[in-house]
């Protein structure tokens, strides 16, 4: 690609150009004038000033997006020449929601390194729609999501299956309940992930369907990520759901405490996602890599 081409990327995805003339280790004056040069060649602006921040025009989201297209299929070209020599390499960036990234991907990638050392990948961690306006903005390249809806222009195929599970502290006063009923658990405090996340979401969709308002939960906050929860309930009384893989190593200690609800199931799906149309090589070799990894 034309080194142009790359300076306008760069400034499309920091939105900024002082952060690309730091990301390229170039002068801001020189990313201005490839901008300028980028903007002669197409006889229309790319991005727009208001106030202190700058944003893609149309035509600049255009561009932009064609530009990715261009980058994966040169990433792919590299891939297929290095296959061609036993020697694959490429690069690719993975959006994942907080679960996936702090629990289940961290071994994947490291025993995919160890296969292909040649690629490089970059991980990016937020919750479930986080991390698909990512996908939909082209910054990442694929997806690992847990949340149950479906947007539209995304692919979804499901990789691993999760139970979420009622847990407590164990100098909670809930702590030596085994069972509790489903109209306990709608009275007895609790602690849940934020709005976006994708644990909150199965939630109050297993709730609607087992009849049970999910705004009449005591929830006594909302905390963004299920690390924080299970710091914050060593000090509480009150009741967190959580993925179990998350709590595993809590569980075998005994520092946390499992409650079952009677009648109560909640069960997903981790999905990984990609946006309809061009997947790169490495895209689908981590992907084929990730669904046969015994997790």
């Amino acid at each position: 690609m034309d080194y142009r081409d790359l300076v306008f990327m760069s400034v499309a995805e920091n939105l900024s150009f002082s952060k690309a003339a730091n990301t390229l280790n170039i002068s801001q004056p020189a990313v201005t004038q490839h901008i300028k040069e980028l903007e002669k060649r197409y006889n229309t602006n790319l991005l727009e000033r208001k106030g202190n921040k700058i944003y893609l025009t149309k035509a600049g989201e255009k561009v932009y997006n064609a530009f990715k297209e261009i980058a994966q299929k040169y990433r792919s070209l590299d891939f297929d020449i290095g296959q061609m020599h036993d020697f694959i390499s490429g690069e690719f960036k993975i959006g994942a929601s907080s679960t996936i990234s702090q629990y289940i991907i961290p071994k994947v990638i490291a025993s995919f390194h160890k296969r292909y050392p040649k690629i490089k990948i970059y991980l990016v961690s937020g919750n479930s729609f986080e991390v698909e306006k990512l996908l939909l903005d082209n910054q990442v390249d694929i997806v690992l999501v847990e949340n149950c809806s479906s947007q539209s222009g995304i692919n979804y195929k499901g990789f691993l299956d999760d139970e979420l599970i009622i847990v407590t502290g164990r100098n909670s006063v809930y702590a030596k309940l085994e069972f509790i009923t489903k109209d306990d658990l709608m009275e007895i405090p609790i602690v849940l992930r934020e709005q976006g996340s994708g644990t909150l979401e199965v939630i109050k969709k297993v709730l609607s369907e087992q009849n049970l308002d999910f705004e009449n939960l005591k929830t006594f906050i909302h905390l963004g990520s299920t690390e924080s929860i299970k710091n914050f309930l060593q000090d509480f009384d009150g009741l967190a759901i959580v993925s179990e893989k998350a709590v595993q190593n809590e569980l075998y200690m005994k520092t946390l405490v499992k409650i079952k609800v009677a009648g109560l199931d909640i069960r997903r799906k981790f999905r990984l996602a990609y946006k309809q149309g061009y997947k790169s090589r490495q895209v689908e070799l981590f992907e084929n890599f990730l669904i046969s990894y015994n997790i």
